[in-house]
């Protein structure tokens, strides 16, 4: 009896990842040796010149967008990769979206100072996790993809973008346009550790609290005063005693400035403030209680006003989600591969893809870890198997089923 056309392809898959292999690594090295640092707008538009051909050549109609000079840094391009599939949107193809991003958090000339190797399976080397195995892991998959022929789908999207490592500040607009409209979001960076694939990711927001008191001579006159650094060091300890609250909500006052001279009643004072959660409600709870806080200060004359200055929407673990995930777990038993679901309280682009109202899965990269240090490692005997299964993943969600 012959097996089932979905292992059949599984099967398929799982011979070209392999004989893919060399390559991967090959490509791995030139693309680790470019330094591409979010702040090196060069280096990233030579990892997009490179993510470019290669879309190029597997058929995508590539799009470059170059972003308006910025007060705040300069990025480099962003690519996107356009390919229909032979399922019309009007029957049962669905579009799909891989995102990546090319930049790294290392300074020009550390791809010289610790240049690409392998040690046995293990490689090393500047972004060889994050992101740029994941990068090339995606790539790969579309090649293979291709090879077999496997065009049940509507449209394909591969987006690679230049400043994630720095909040994606500049290209989030792009981020969230690319993102409408797309049946599910697969976001490249590299799995966990263990290998687990990334169903949730929390949200963050970003608050300035200023607090304004009244000056006075400290020895003279006190009492004319109204201390804003006794009513910001009241609000931080408030603030911070929200911790506990709620599940998977994080607060942190990171940074508070007050004061410029030890003889004059502090009139003004500024509070930094991080809010990290799992899901959109309690986001808006953790808000509401910030600003119910600064509408009543422990210190009269005083008062607080709040700015939110960022937004970074979570990745929620939704029903959509973990049907990604079951879907993607099937895809790597065919191979033998248990996959895990994991949470975890780092932001990325998969963040803004979800935030679109798409359904999201991260983390489909080969597994590395030790990122953004000295010792970021990739472990090259998972790529087969991870390309593998990505490319499944791909085929599987192609059509309605998992809707």
């Amino acid at each position: 009896m012959s097996a089932p056309p979905r292992e059949r392809l599984g099967a398929k898959l799982l011979t070209l990842a392999h004989a893919h292999r060399n390559r991967y690594l090959t490509d791995l090295r030139e693309l680790v040796s470019i330094d591409s640092g979010s702040y090196s707008p060069d280096g990233v538009n030579e990892v997009a010149d490179w993510v470019q051909e290669r879309l190029i050549q597997l058929g995508f109609d590539v799009e470059r967008v170059r972003f308006p000079a910025d007060h705040r840094y300069r990025a480099g391009d962003a690519i996107i990769g356009r390919k229909r599939g032979r399922l019309d949107l009007a029957g049962n193809g669905r579009r799909i979206l891989l995102a990546a991003h090319m930049d790294t958090v290392f300074d020009d000339g550390t791809a010289a100072e610790r240049p690409f190797h392998l040690d046995g399976a293990i490689a090393h080397g500047p972004g060889v996790s994050d992101d740029k195995g994941g990068l090339l892991a995606g790539l790969t998959a579309l090649e293979i993809l291709q090879e077999a022929s496997v065009q049940d789908f509507a449209e394909l999207v591969f987006l690679a973008t230049p400043d994630e490592e720095i909040g994606s500040q500049i290209s989030r607009p792009l981020i969230e346009q690319t993102a409408r409209g797309m049946h599910y979001g697969l976001g490249l960076e590299c799995a966990r550790e263990n290998g687990d694939l990334v169903v949730a990711r929390k949200g963050v927001a970003d608050f300035r609290l200023t607090v304004t008191g009244r000056a006075a001579h400290a020895g003279i006159e006190p009492e004319r005063g109204a201390n804003a650094a006794l009513a910001a060091a009241h609000l931080t300890v408030e603030l911070q005693g929200l911790n506990g609250h709620w599940d998977d909500v994080t607060l942190n006052v990171g940074v508070v400035r007050a004061g410029t001279r030890p003889n004059i009643v502090c009139p003004e004072a500024e509070l930094r403030i991080e809010v990290r959660a799992a899901t959109t409600a309690d986001m808006r709870r953790a808000t509401q209680a910030i600003h119910h806080a600064a509408a009543h200060p422990a210190v009269p004359g005083t008062a607080i006003t709040v700015e939110q200055i960022d937004l970074c929407p979570p990745m929620e673990d939704t029903p959509a989600s973990r049907r990604m995930f079951e879907a993607a777990r099937r895809a790597a038993a065919d191979y033998g591969v248990r996959l895990g679901a994991a949470a975890t309280g780092g932001v990325g682009d998969a963040n803004l893809i979800a935030g679109a109202g798409v359904p999201t899965l991260d983390g489909l990269g080969p597994v590395g870890g030790a990122d953004h240090t000295p010792g970021e490692w990739l472990d090259t005997s998972s790529v087969p198997q991870r390309v593998a299964m990505l490319a499944g993943l791909i085929a599987s969600l192609g059509t309605a089923d998992h809707d």
